[in-house]
């Protein structure tokens, strides 16, 4: 009984069983959702217009900032430092929990928006917003906070943080794929239309091929004046021969060839979304998962003693700055509240996304990590890999769900769905919190 005694347990002994034991199983839960509340409202009054210190582009520039530097650098002295060739063998269940979280909580979605049916173009946008959680910022924001406090219930405050920190990134790469492929395809607006009502013509550029006038389209005339450039770039100069030699052929040859094979290359990256795909956090996942699982490249840069630590100690500083910088701007972009995307989803489609992700998809992940356990995919004795894999299915709506939203036209509905679920997180996730707890220890 002695591993598995209750949290309350070792509260009542290390209090001298004074019967405090409530106050600090709950401080444990809420105190993280406190500091994270307290610091978005820090970013709301800094937006507000009283205020504005941190207006509209000021936000915008603190988001940058932080996705293109701050969450990288974290991530790569983090995970770079944590992992190895073992540990990586051992991690696999991470994103695995990544993918079933976006299976189970799609089809929690989809029954929903059978129920409820929202308004027309929101049939698959519903689904989205369901299943796709936040499982980047938010969880890292939250197990800082937690591991901060040197009584945690996971013991030492670095060890805490750095493993916490390590397994979160490790799942980032599989939710970025995610998010590029399944999100952009789901999120596309309907045939022929856009999520406002109108046709996608006109939201076309206004110049277009003319009418077809005495016979000959705008196209054939473009072809007219295609081949009269050819005539006239084919004409060779009298002083060049008209026969050339079969190295410069072969040459030529192989010079289209090449370029053809780039631009294939280019079409299949494009097809792909690769340049969205790979975005500054991904890339920095990879390269610590490349330079941590190799003893002499870690040697080279992550260890303390390594000839380039200086680089890993400055990676390690600005990751630091990452959770203020990104709980200022997320409270301040609530400061906007959530706009004329709420009417057009209406309340009942509105709160019914945020109950079922806050409540149905959470509990379906329970389910998922309890039977992992019981499959023996999860670590044995490592209670921070299974409170991460418990938390990465409780968490909000993901925020880049809403990137992916404003590039397929239905970013305003993104936005109020985001307002929201946020607020009634911060009282979700500690009843979570919690929860888990209390069947860690």
């Amino acid at each position: 009984m002695g591993m598995e005694r209750s949290l309350l347990e070792k509260m009542i002994e290390a209090q001298g069983g004074s019967g405090e034991s409530l106050l600090a199983t709950l401080k444990y839960a809420i105190l993280p959702i406190a500091k994270v509340f307290t610091m978005c409202f820090m970013g709301f009054l800094m937006a507000s217009k009283h205020v504005n210190i941190l207006p509209a582009h000021g936000r915008r520039l603190l988001n940058g900032l932080v996705f293109s530097l701050l969450l990288p650098c974290l991530i790569f002295s983090q995970l770079g430092r944590a992992i190895t060739f073992e540990k990586m063998l051992q991690w696999w269940f991470i994103p695995v929990n990544v993918v079933l979280g976006t299976i189970s909580g799609s089809l929690i979605g989809l029954i929903v928006a059978l129920i409820i049916r929202p308004p027309y173009p929101y049939f698959k946008f519903t689904i989205i917003h369901i299943g796709i959680g936040n499982i980047g910022n938010i969880p890292l924001v939250l197990i800082a906070a937690l591991c901060r406090d040197t009584s945690n219930p996971f013991g030492d405050s670095d060890k805490c943080s750095q493993d916490g920190n390590a397994y979160i990134s490790f799942g980032q790469w599989v939710g970025a794929i995610i998010l590029y492929t399944y999100v952009f395809k789901m999120l596309a607006p309907p045939p022929g239309r856009s999520f406002d009502g109108n046709e996608d013509e006109k939201q076309l550029p206004v110049s277009r091929s003319p009418p077809i006038e005495n016979g000959t389209s705008a196209a054939e005339g473009d072809s007219v004046v295609s081949n009269k450039a050819s005539i006239e770039n084919s004409a060779a100069p009298e002083s060049e021969p008209l026969l050339q030699s079969t190295n410069e052929t072969l040459t030529a040859t192989n010079w289209f060839s090449s370029k053809s094979i780039i631009s294939m290359l280019q079409k299949v990256a494009a097809k792909l979304k690769l340049k969205q795909i790979f975005q500054p956090p991904i890339i920095a996942s990879v390269l610590a998962i490349v330079i941590g699982v190799v003893p002499f490249l870690k040697k080279l840069v992550l260890t303390d003693d390594a000839p380039l630590f200086f680089f890993t100690d400055s990676c390690l500083i600005l990751g630091e700055a990452m959770i203020p910088c990104i709980l200022l701007a997320l409270g301040g972009n609530l400061v906007d509240g959530p706009g004329v995307g709420s009417k057009r989803l209406g309340l009942r489609t509105t709160a019914s996304i945020i109950f079922a992700r806050l409540t149905f998809v959470p509990l379906a992940g329970l389910g998922i990590v309890t039977l992992a356990d019981k499959f023996g995919f999860i670590p044995e004795g490592d209670k921070m890999f299974k409170f991460v894999l418990l938390i990465q299915h409780s968490m909000p709506t993901s925020v880049l769900s809403g990137a992916v939203a404003n590039l397929r036209g239905c970013g305003k509905e993104s936005a109020a769905i985001l307002f929201w679920v946020h607020i009634f997180a911060v009282f979700s996730m500690a009843g979570w919190i919690i929860l888990f707890l209390s069947i860690l220890f």
